[in-house]
This record gives C-alpha cells, structure tokens and sequence, in this order.
C-alpha cells in the first residue's frame, strides 16, 4: 500500500497528463473499468485508462487482436508501453489487488 500510495504521488503528473490526452483523443470517461475477480474470489473493479472508443464492446470482439480499428491514437501508445495499467495502482491502495 505505501509503494502504491508513493507511485501514484511520483507518478501524478504523467497520470494527469496521460488523463487530459485520453480525454481530448477521443470523447468519453478517461479510465476503463471493468469487473475482475481477485484474492478469495472477490469481485472488484480493476481502473486503467481507457484505450479504446466507447462503443467498443457492441462492435467487436472482447478480444483485440493486432491493428484493431476501434483502438484510439492515444491507446495505441499507451498499450505498447503498458501505461493504461497505471491506474491500477489505485486498485492497489484501496487493497483490491
């Protein structure tokens, strides 16, 4: 918990920025949430930042597969260097991971 608290601390600007990319790329919410099961199969939701358009999951497969049109400009970036995992911190020091 104190890692993730002091990563999200060191970590905020970049987040911000990152933030006000995913929000000015493409219209919607900034993070992606989604339900995952964790320790003794709790049910929680995990945050990342949203790397795809909203309507995503009506127009395609769950899966994403190579160059998947309904990725954004901001997500390609942001998958290749695994920076829409870094909200899950915050997952981490609410202790659901």
């Amino acid at each position: 918990v104190l890692l993730s608290a002091t990563a999200l601390l060191l970590l905020a600007p970049m987040l911000l920025l990152i933030a006000t990319w995913v929000k000015l790329d493409s219209p919607g919410p900034v993070f992606f949430r989604q339900a995952r099961v964790g320790r003794l199969g709790r049910e929680f939701r995990i945050y990342k930042f949203r790397t795809m358009r909203t309507d995503a999951e009506r127009n395609g497969p769950e899966i994403t597969i190579g160059a998947d049109p309904r990725i954004t400009r901001s997500g390609d970036l942001l998958r290749r260097y695994k920076l829409d995992e870094l909200p899950q911190f915050i997952n981490v020091l609410i202790g659901d991971m």
